[in-house]
C-alpha cells in the first residue's frame, strides 16, 4: 500500500468513525421528535447476519457473515461520496466500518465484474456461487437502509447492479 492510499484510508475511516459516533449516539433532547423518520433506524449486525443468512439459506451465522463482509468490502469500494457516507450510517456500525475499510476504486467495476470480483474472494466459489452470495447480502439492504439511498447507489452504478439487489432493471425503450 503506498503512502498516499495510506493516508487516504485513514482520512476516510478518521472521517466516517467520528460520523458515525456522533450518528449513531443518540442526541440529548428535552422534547420528543414529532418529525417522521424516512430511513429506517440502524440496524444491528446481528440484525444484517441473520437476515442475510436467511435470504441466502447459510447453514450457519458464521458463513453468513463472511459472506457479509466480503461484498460489503468489496461494494465499499464502488460507493462513493454522500451515498457512501449515509449508507455508513444506515449501516449497523460494525458494517460501516467494513464498507468504510475499502479505498474507493479507481474506475467502478460492471455488475459482472464487481461478482466475479466476490468470487476470486470466496475459496471455491463460481461465478453462479458469487452471484447468489452478492444478491445475498445486496438484496436485504433496502430493508435496512430505505429504498430512496438504494435508488441514489443504484444512480451512481454501472447498470446491471439493479439486479445484484433484488430489484428489476428497467431500460427505457429506443
Amino acid at each position: 500500500m503506498t503512502a498516499l492510499s495510506t493516508t487516504l484510508s485513514t482520512t476516510l475511516s478518521t472521517t466516517l468513525s467520528t460520523t458515525l459516533s456522533t450518528t449513531l449516539s443518540p442526541a440529548p433532547s428535552t422534547a420528543p421528535s414529532t418529525a417522521p423518520s424516512t430511513a429506517p433506524s440502524p440496524a444491528r449486525w446481528t440484525e444484517l447476519i441473520d437476515a442475510v443468512r436467511e435470504s441466502g439459506q447459510y447453514p450457519t451465522t458464521a458463513e453468513a457473515e463472511r459472506v457479509t463482509r466480503i461484498v460489503l468490502s468489496a461494494l465499499g469500494g464502488h460507493v462513493t461520496g454522500d451515498e457512501r457516507v449515509d449508507l455508513a450510517r444506515a449501516l449497523p456500525e460494525e458494517a460501516a466500518r467494513v464498507v468504510a475499510s475499502r479505498i474507493p476504486a479507481t474506475r467502478p467495476l460492471t455488475a459482472p465484474e464487481f461478482v466475479d470480483a466476490i468470487a476470486a474472494h470466496i475459496q471455491g466459489a463460481t461465478p453462479a456461487t458469487a452471484r447468489w452470495d452478492v444478491s445475498s447480502v445486496l438484496s436485504v439492504l433496502p430493508g435496512l437502509v430505505g429504498d430512496d439511498l438504494v435508488d441514489r447507489i443504484l444512480a451512481r452504478l454501472p447498470q446491471g447492479y439493479a439486479l445484484l439487489f433484488g430489484r428489476a432493471e428497467l431500460t427505457p425503450a429506443g
